[in-house]
């Protein structure tokens, strides 16, 4: 007996030692996206315009890093904290721990490199080497064309300093060990030529991370057999939004839509009317920023129809609202 307990006694040491260093590689070698590429941007007019139009019209990034009017529909962002950050995302929403918006004015990332950032947005690994939490959807950035990821750097640089303190983002266990294999290398797609509009459609729905977020999602994982079919479910005070969903099937999602439809149902946005529209008390909110989306381009919102209307239908009913 003495000798059997022994010999299970070294194996659960065993396991015990090997547990060990597999957690100590995964914090110590990991995240491993390699080091931040050398380069200088050079600062252009034309670059900073398209980074501003990325930054708030495609790829939403002001939607977290700035803060937000909760009184008006759809919460847009306060003109003068733009970049500054802070949004808070923690347990109450469903999230392993407790993570902020970074502050990416210059007075946040003045310090980083352009490759810095460059990394930090393509792969989700900071200045200091440390993996981003995955709210932020680096992994449909990493697929953004080169140039577009340096306009935006370059529009960064380009914003007000707003000396903004962010408390530290936090993950529980075991997240916090989880975290560090979650970033990977970027793999870069290429801007499709104008005339090409299902191409550049699928493009920009891809930078703007449409995915993410009309894509069911539990257990650490997205559902992709119902890819864009919406249904992936956000907690509010009072209740729960879901996301609709956007491929082209008749019934449930957006198979009837006309192009001119689908166009108005963003444009509507750039209204003053619409885009502060105030809230009832007790409503439920939407988290679709759509005072940012509306303000795409009418050619690029049509582009993102044209490829929605070519991937696969998904019959699959969204409830988009509920009270607690």
């Amino acid at each position: 007996m003495k000798k059997v307990l022994k010999v299970l006694g070294i194996l659960v040491l065993s396991v015990i030692v090997l547990i060990a260093i597999l957690i100590t590689y995964v914090k110590v070698a990991l995240p491993n996206v390699g080091p931040a590429p050398q380069m200088t941007i050079e600062k252009t007019p034309e670059r900073i315009q398209r980074g501003n139009y990325l930054a708030k019209s495609v790829m939403a990034c002001m939607d977290c890093h700035s803060e937000r009017d909760p009184n008006l529909f759809t919460m847009p962002m306060i003109a003068s904290s733009i970049g500054s950050g802070g949004e808070r995302f923690d347990q109450t929403m469903g999230f392993p721990g407790i993570f902020y918006a970074a502050n990416i004015t210059p007075a946040g990332i003045g310090n980083w490199t352009d490759g810095e950032i460059y990394r930090a947005i393509t792969t989700g690994v900071r200045k200091n080497g440390k993996p981003i939490f995955p709210v932020m959807p680096y992994h449909s950035y990493g697929f953004a064309d080169s140039e577009d990821v340096k306009s935006m750097i370059v529009y960064l640089r380009s914003l007000k300093p707003i000396g903004k303190v962010i408390p530290a983002s936090s993950a529980d266990f075991p997240m916090n060990i989880l975290l560090n294999t979650i970033p990977e290398k970027a793999t870069p797609m290429t801007i499709p030529p104008p005339g090409d509009s299902v191409a550049n459609g699928r493009y920009l729905l891809t930078i703007g991370a449409c995915h993410d977020c009309h894509t069911p999602f539990a257990n650490g994982k997205f559902d992709e057999t119902l890819s864009l079919a919406g249904g992936r479910v956000f907690p509010e005070p009072g209740g729960w939004v879901s996301s609709a969903n956007i491929t082209p099937d008749k019934k449930t999602g957006i198979g009837t839509w006309t192009r001119a439809f689908f166009m108005g149902h963003f444009s509507m946005y750039r209204d003053s009317a619409t885009a502060h529209r105030v809230m009832t008390p007790g409503a439920l909110q939407t988290i679709m920023p759509w005072t940012l989306y509306g303000t795409m381009r009418d050619q690029d919102l049509a582009n993102i129809y044209a490829y929605l209307q070519t991937i696969p239908p998904i019959d699959h009913a969204v409830t988009k609202w509920k009270a607690q």
